[in-house]
């Protein structure tokens, strides 16, 4: 995605290491506890492919994560990805929640992007508020622009989660559920506890965390090329976005050292098809939901 005009190829390879999956609901979804295995080849693939990026490279890399994520929404603007009407489907928390009918409830949505969750979850629930953020401002710039934004349901605002503390914006133990979704896979491992820290404050106890994001051996880690390797499941693309593919072991030890109870953490498989270069391929994503504890121990 580093020229303007890409290759058939390029497309190709857009297509699999976008930051979300683009086609949710053509697809064949199953869910399971273990991780995909991988043929013989795919296996031989990764083998041979460990060489990592320089440590400039990556430095350069973390120091610009801002600008190239500013960069893609300058490219793209609004059009990459299609709006997530599954969410609600897929987390039937999201109404569940609710301790009685037409319970307002407050929602953090941790990294909107330009509303392709958001809007659709104001549209369908109308007895929502959300808070939103993103680490692009020219992201939330799009929020703010869109039709359906109004001040009265949602409050956005930029925000770094590793290190911009969001109870400037949003007041302590307010929120009745966050959704983390094709975000935490974007951020240095070894920053990502900063996030689910940060998230912790203004989380009401008993509220859970609702993640869905990249799992190991996804295609779109298989499809990435050599020199792309930056540390163990962490990638860059062409444009500098960076992703990192999780398992489940390690999302567990993430969330509960960071305090919370897990209560739901698996894979979910997917089958799907991108009718345009006429390829099936297998997504593997993680799909779980952490708790923070009525009262800590």
């Amino acid at each position: 995605m580093a020229k303007s005009r890409m290759s058939q190829e390029d497309a190709s390879d857009n297509y699999v290491n976008s930051v979300a999956p683009i086609c949710e609901d053509d697809a064949f979804q199953k869910k399971r506890h273990n991780a995909r295995i991988l043929s013989c080849e795919e296996a031989e693939k990764l083998a041979r492919e460990q060489t990592l990026v320089s440590e400039f490279k990556k430095l350069k890399l973390e120091k610009e994560a801002q600008k190239n994520w500013d960069l893609f929404y300058k490219r793209n603007s609004t059009k990459f990805f299609k709006d997530r009407h599954w969410t609600t489907r897929e987390f039937e928390d999201l109404k569940a929640c609710r301790e009685f009918e037409d319970q307002k409830l407050t929602i953090l949505e941790a990294g909107c992007g330009v509303g392709n969750c958001l809007f659709p979850l104001l549209e369908e629930d109308l007895n929502i508020f959300a808070y939103a953020c993103d680490f692009s401002p020219r992201a939330v710039e799009y929020v703010k622009k869109n039709a359906l934004y109004k001040t009265e349901r949602c409050k956005v605002f930029q925000c770094d989660l590793t290190k911009d503390d969001l109870l400037e914006n949003i007041p302590a133990d307010s929120v009745d559920v966050v959704t983390l979704i094709f975000v935490l896979s974007a951020i240095h491992p070894d920053k990502m506890h900063l996030v689910l820290q940060n998230i912790y404050k203004v989380l009401k106890p008993g509220k859970c965390v609702l993640f869905r994001d990249y799992g190991l051996y996804d295609h779109a880690m298989l499809r990435f090329k050599s020199g792309s390797k930056l540390g163990e499941n962490f990638y860059v693309r062409q444009d500098g976005t960076r992703s990192y593919f999780f398992t489940d072991e390690f999302l567990s030890h993430l969330f509960m050292a960071a305090e919370y109870e897990q209560v739901v953490n698996e894979y979910v498989l997917r089958e799907t098809v991108n009718r345009k270069e006429g390829l099936c391929v297998p997504r593997i994503f993680l799909q779980s939901k952490f708790r923070k504890p009525l009262s800590k121990t």
